[in-house]
């Protein structure tokens, strides 16, 4: 067996992860009956975003007016000005992306490995232990804030951002699709790289890693949604200003006394922006997920 095997054999296997995308980009797009219905829809949760942004370029004082207007009565920066000038939302920015960052490529590593040895490996246990993990999606949130709590506070992770990264990095979702997503690759393509050689490490990078393209990017975008987002356990495990995520330092801004709306609606245009150019960017591979069949014929 000489190399070029298993450079067919690569090449395939990305082809084949990228068919989903390009069948879709040749698709042509036909007017449908459907469209009728879901653009309203679509205008519909899109009104919150557009209500944010006009709030977001509002004058302060037309703001705590009842019924607040929908549009203003004219355009101003002054609450991103504010924003920007005194509070350390740069900070809290930088930290979040921190967080997120470390988030996405911990699960990418971690639920890959760990949906792939579910998938592929025989090994005593594989079933009930993959069950384990299940069952922890089943349990709520706020029973395990106090346990957490006391484990964060004896390891010394409270107030930095450990405590907002060591949660995310690794998820039973992340586990679960991962592993589902191997499950549903031929196996033959596997087969073939380890004739030609290729050890369980080498087909996994070389090979397998480039079909799960579309759940990667899949998986990124429910890490990056479910980090960025992540507001209750930051709020309880980090006291410290300069550890602030953006959530939690937006949520500053509320107080039972008073709410700096314009700071407010500021800041969730800055927290929600990221969010919205990065599954832009990834939906063509999140929709891939959902479509990919593996090899045919």
């Amino acid at each position: 067996m000489s190399t070029d095997l298993l450079s067919e054999v690569v090449t395939s296997s990305e082809q084949v992860a990228a068919r989903p995308i390009a069948a879709s980009r040749r698709r042509p797009r036909r007017f449908s009956w459907w469209h009728v219905v879901l653009i309203p829809i679509a205008l519909l949760f899109l009104l919150p975003f557009v209500q944010m942004l006009l709030a977001s370029l509002s004058p302060a004082k037309e703001l705590v007016t009842f019924p607040p207007p929908f549009v203003p009565s004219h355009l101003t920066l002054d609450g991103y000005s504010k924003l920007f000038t005194q509070t350390d939302v740069l900070l809290w920015l930088g930290n979040t992306v921190i967080v997120s960052a470390t988030a996405i490529v911990s699960n990418i590593v971690l639920c890959s490995l760990a949906g792939y040895g579910f998938a592929r490996l025989k090994f005593a246990g594989r079933s009930f232990g993959f069950f384990m993990i299940l069952a922890t999606i089943m349990i709520p949130t706020q029973l395990l804030m106090i346990p957490t709590y006391i484990l964060f506070s004896k390891l010394g992770l409270l107030d930095g951002l450990g405590a907002a990264i060591v949660p995310w990095l690794a998820t039973a979702f992340g586990i679960f699709l991962m592993r589902q997503f191997f499950l549903s690759l031929p196996a033959e393509l596997e087969e073939a790289g380890q004739i030609d050689g290729c050890n369980r490490w080498q087909v996994f990078f070389r090979i397998v890693l480039p079909l799960a393209r579309p759940a990667i990017a899949t998986l990124a975008i429910f890490t990056l949604l479910g980090s960025w987002n992540d507001l209750v356990w930051p709020l309880i495990a980090i006291n410290n200003d300069q550890a602030f995520t953006l959530q939690l330092g937006i949520a500053n801004f509320q107080s039972t006394r008073r709410t700096q709306w314009d700071l407010l609606m500021a800041g969730n245009v800055i927290a929600t922006l990221p969010l919205i150019l990065f599954f832009l960017v990834a939906q063509r591979q999140f929709i891939a997920t959902m479509t990919f069949s593996g090899l045919k014929g």
